[in-house]
């Protein structure tokens, strides 16, 4: 069985960036309202992969959601920053959308906005993850369990717009009809909710959910899968699509630079 390791295939890329990073004045700034361990963890990550790059972040904690409106309005304006990030979840889940369509088409290196510059970053990171390991998709028959606007919505589509063979489910769906997949994508964030009679054979499994409990993050696959030998493919518990999520994150802070940098000249 392969196992499709995000994090190997992101080394490549990011030793490119690293070279591509150096003379540019690339500032990534990430706006959150929660100092959840879960959140400050992937938020460090990102703080790291920028200063190996040399790419600047800053990380502002807002105190409220007026707050992160406000910072996202003059961050918009402030030629010094390259992209902007609403890191998810906030504690309003409602305003979630208000917000995210604040950040300017051109700064929103996350892919959130519909008419913004960049596709979704967890999108393409998955979509960069499956070409690395010579996934075929094109003959395939795609499931993708969850209708989030980070994963599974422009994942959809994404892949619909390629001509390929894919189905959106949500996690109140019946998903033993699963089972008739080849390809399946989850990112429900509930912890186990992919279960052994959902899977056939010579599945290939990408787990692109996340979430916390007791402290310990877990993602949308059970351990019984995990324990199979007969799928063709599996994402591992860490380093499956987080790291290239980070890296097309900062693919795309690069390119807003480069374009700042165009029309500044």
């Amino acid at each position: 069985m392969k196992e499709l390791n995000g994090k190997e295939l992101a080394g490549f890329i990011k030793e490119r960036q690293s070279h591509e990073a150096r003379g540019k004045h690339a500032t990534l700034l990430i706006i959150r309202d929660s100092d959840n361990p879960v959140i400050t963890k992937y938020v460090n990550l990102k703080i790291r992969y920028g200063e190996d790059i040399g790419v600047k972040v800053i990380d502002y904690l807002a105190s409220s959601t007026d707050d992160i409106r406000k910072k996202i309005l003059s961050a918009n304006k402030d030629s010094n920053i390259s992209g902007i990030i609403l890191q998810l979840p906030i504690l309003e889940k409602d305003k979630t959308d208000e917000l995210t369509a604040l950040i300017a088409p051109a700064k929103d290196v996350d892919g959130l906005s519909e008419n913004g510059n960049f596709d979704s970053a967890t999108a393409t990171a998955i979509n960069w993850l499956l070409a690395g390991y010579d996934i075929k998709l094109n003959t395939a028959k795609i499931a993708i369990v969850g209708r989030g606007k980070l994963v599974g919505a422009p994942l959809f589509k994404m892949f619909s717009s390629s001509g390929y063979n894919v189905s959106l489910f949500h996690r109140g769906d019946d998903l033993t009809e699963l089972k008739n997949y080849d390809i399946i994508i989850t990112a429900t964030g509930k912890p186990g909710i992919i279960t052994n009679e959902m899977i056939k054979p010579g599945a290939v499994i990408v787990d692109a959910g996340t979430a916390s409990e007791d402290g310990v993050l877990k993602g949308d696959v059970a351990e019984e899968v995990r324990a199979r030998t007969d799928l063709t493919a599996i994402t591992p518990k860490i380093g499956g699509v987080g790291p290239l999520t980070v890296t097309c994150l900062f693919e795309h802070v690069l390119k807003s630079a480069d374009l700042s940098a165009l029309k500044n000249n």
